[in-house]
């Protein structure tokens, strides 16, 4: 099939590799335009791009796909699909219609659940039991399209980074069987019952309150490992929370209060214990290698 790519981020890099080995034909890749970023402010391409110019694919990274001139390029594709996954620009009708089998995009949710920006990381701060993928055919809500089909897969006790791995694999693979036998799928509405709404991480979240149980403390760890890193301040200095455990603890302690020499973290009912940390500038530690250089007294209250 002749396919135009839209994605930017590593979640979309598994797709259009696969895409490829699948021997469709590319004919653009689009993505987010390149940004800058580290001390002298340098142009740094976004892992689609990079990974489509290694490949020697055509790119386009236009701001915006509003004005007439960069929907009549796209439409002069001559697309038979346009796959996205995780593009990051609002396609507007004349983009939808463009192609002979419209847009399908890769999410990573079971829809209607988390629709949105963040579906990753609100599937783990929510506890749910599982998330997966959705191929969906596009339209103009807000991931509100007819589902053509999904894969489940299990939380447990899964990263951010861990689980959009694994989904990014898995939609890879869905989205290169559904192509296949594309017209073998037929688009199924999504329910209406079950909707929510997956907003984008603002950084403010990952600022750790102790007064939530153990449980969703550690899942706020979870679910900002990798970014934006969950963390506590103490003596002046933001310290990042990869990995945690959760501890039984009943004692009427202040939440935030280190109960052992351990590290041990009173919340609001339960403890954690920190496992993996980081300080600002240092590498990842196990918390015992944080304490011999940087003294938390037991007793200490943490914010």
């Amino acid at each position: 099939m002749r396919i135009a790519f839209m994605g930017t981020p590593d979640f979309a890099v598994p797709t259009l590799d696969a895409l490829v080995a699948a021997g469709h034909e590319i004919a653009a890749v689009y993505c987010q335009p390149p940004s800058r970023a580290g001390r002298g402010k340098a142009l740094h391409p976004s892992p689609v791009q990079a990974r489509a110019e290694a490949l020697g694919l055509a790119v386009r990274h236009p701001v915006s796909l509003r004005d007439a001139e960069a929907q009549a390029a796209f439409a002069a594709l001559g697309l038979d699909v346009a796959v996205v996954a995780a593009y990051g620009l609002i396609l507007p009708p004349p983009i939808l219609a463009a192609p002979r089998a419209g847009c399908l995009n890769v999410h990573g949710s079971l829809l209607p659940r988390w629709r949105g920006a963040a579906p990753v990381q609100r599937a783990i701060l929510a506890g749910d039991p599982a998330t997966g993928i959705t191929i969906m055919q596009m339209e103009r809500g807000l991931d509100t399209g007819p589902m053509l089909a999904t894969i489940e897969t299990p939380i447990d006790r899964k990263t951010a980074g861990e689980l959009t791995g694994e989904l990014a694999q898995a939609g890879a693979a869905l989205m290169v069987e559904v192509l296949a036998e594309l017209s073998a799928y037929r688009p199924v509405a999504q329910p209406e019952t079950g909707v929510t709404y997956a907003a984008k991480i603002d950084k403010a979240e990952a600022r750790i309150d102790f007064g939530q149980s153990a449980e969703q403390v550690e899942r706020q760890v979870r679910a900002f490992n990798p970014a934006p890193g969950a963390w506590f301040e103490h003596a002046g200095e933001r310290i990042r929370i990869l990995a945690c455990d959760v501890l039984d603890h009943h004692a009427s302690t202040a939440p935030g209060e280190l109960i052992d020499d351990q590290m041990a973290i009173a919340c609001g009912s339960g403890a954690i214990r920190p496992t993996r940390v980081q300080r600002a500038g240092k590498a990842a530690m196990s918390a015992a290698e944080l304490l011999r250089g940087f003294s938390i007294a037991r007793g200490t209250r943490l914010g």
